[in-house]
């Protein structure tokens, strides 16, 4: 346990969203376990003490945006609601611990509100997750709680405005961490369609690793694939796409048999993708400024529709299209295949964008980075005019 503790611990400081000497992971094993500082290591402990849980994740993150949404919430707001698809899936809300209430019975209070959410908020100590059964979901959970965060926070700089002197030196920040486009120059991605099945699984595997290298998708969110004549190599649903060996499914095209059990819960849409566009590669990540800006509509008379499944109309930013969709039930391959092959890319509203390959994965890849590049100029280009 002590090196799954050591891993994932290692996982939230590489992806560069904890501050240094700031992250604790901690097990219930035959002994309690526990890596990172004292002060965090005690908190988590006395919180399992009181809850029905393997894991528990506590990190104060890099950027100080837990305690920037809290001071934005009102007095009486108890939990923070993104809009995104993680959210609403996997976290339905994130309970919001401020100072004044953590100051007393803080165990206690931690454990109550992480007994029915797999995350939460605390003022001055960052975000506290779950793993119900492994460390691994602890740092899944924490890192799908900072993706709603950073959405959450974006999205909302941009409908309801800087509010305070703080808000002025995130903005500063924020714009100094992403003004660098992401290039792919270090992923050394072949220009070269995989032969034979071997190579497959390889090209695969390096994709995924320079998915999440580039910051492209979070914890084991996203999927990716590859179509060789009648068959669909896929990753496995709830893979990292970091670690992908052992993880990826061959799958018959025409569904002719049962080996796609374990396979992504998007293989309907990868499926309908390929027969729409003729493509060899997908590539499917939850890029976050892309993710931000496919939630912001300023269609009016929408009042009445869940715009992430029902929304009717199809929105652009450049030349990618926006649709809404359901995810992990075939929800989205309806609506992305139709849209898809113009640009080679589609954004699924407060998803992520899919984007393909006609020849080799490195399209793929280049076609994801340059969606979230221009989303991030975008982005930023809209801020300062909200701003003034």
């Amino acid at each position: 346990m002590l090196s799954q503790l050591d891993k994932y611990l290692g996982k939230l400081h590489r992806d560069a969203l904890v501050k240094p000497q700031r992250a604790a992971l901690l097990v219930k094993d035959d002994t309690l376990l526990a890596q990172g500082p004292a002060d965090l290591s005690s908190l988590g402990a006395a919180i399992l003490e009181r809850i029905n849980v393997l894991a528990l994740a506590i990190a104060e993150p890099l950027l100080p945006l837990t305690d920037l949404l809290i001071r934005r919430a009102a007095p009486d707001c108890r939990t923070l609601v993104p809009s995104d698809t993680e959210t609403r899936t996997f976290l339905h809300d994130i309970p919001l611990v401020r100072k004044a209430e953590f100051a007393t019975g803080a165990s206690a209070l931690l454990a109550d509100l992480l007994a029915s959410r797999k995350g939460i908020i605390v003022e001055g100590v960052g975000i506290v997750t779950t793993g119900a059964m492994t460390p691994e979901m602890a740092y899944i959970n924490w890192s799908s709680v900072w993706h709603a965060v950073f959405v959450k926070y974006l999205s909302d700089l941009l409908t309801t405005g800087i509010r305070s002197p703080d808000d002025e030196l995130m903005v500063a920040a924020l714009r100094e961490q992403y003004r660098r486009p992401i290039t792919t120059v270090d992923c050394c991605v072949r220009a070269t369609p995989p032969v034979e099945r071997s190579d497959i699984y390889a090209q695969i595997e390096r994709i995924g690793r320079c998915t999440v290298d580039l910051q492209l998708v979070d914890s084991a969110f996203g999927n990716i694939s590859w179509r060789d004549g009648g068959m669909i190599y896929i990753s496995q649903t709830g893979a990292s796409l970091d670690e992908l060996a052992g993880c990826i499914d061959p799958v018959p095209s025409d569904n002719s048999s049962t080996v796609g059990l374990t396979a992504s819960s998007e293989l309907l849409a990868h499926r309908r993708i390929y027969e729409a566009t003729g493509a060899r590669a997908i590539l499917h990540g939850h890029p976050k400024f892309a993710v931000v800006l496919s939630m912001l509509c300023a269609e009016p008379g929408c009042e009445n529709i869940d715009c992430w499944k029902d929304c009717p109309r199809i929105r652009f930013l450049a030349t990618t299209p926006i649709v809404p969709g359901e995810i992990g039930a075939g929800g989205l391959a309806d609506k992305v295949a139709p849209v898809i092959g113009a640009a080679g890319t589609a954004l699924v509203y407060g998803h992520g964008v899919f984007a393909i390959g006609r020849e080799h994965f490195g399209e793929a890849l280049e076609r994801l980075v340059a969606v979230e590049n221009w989303c991030r100029q975008e982005y930023f280009r809209r801020l300062v005019v909200r701003m003034t």
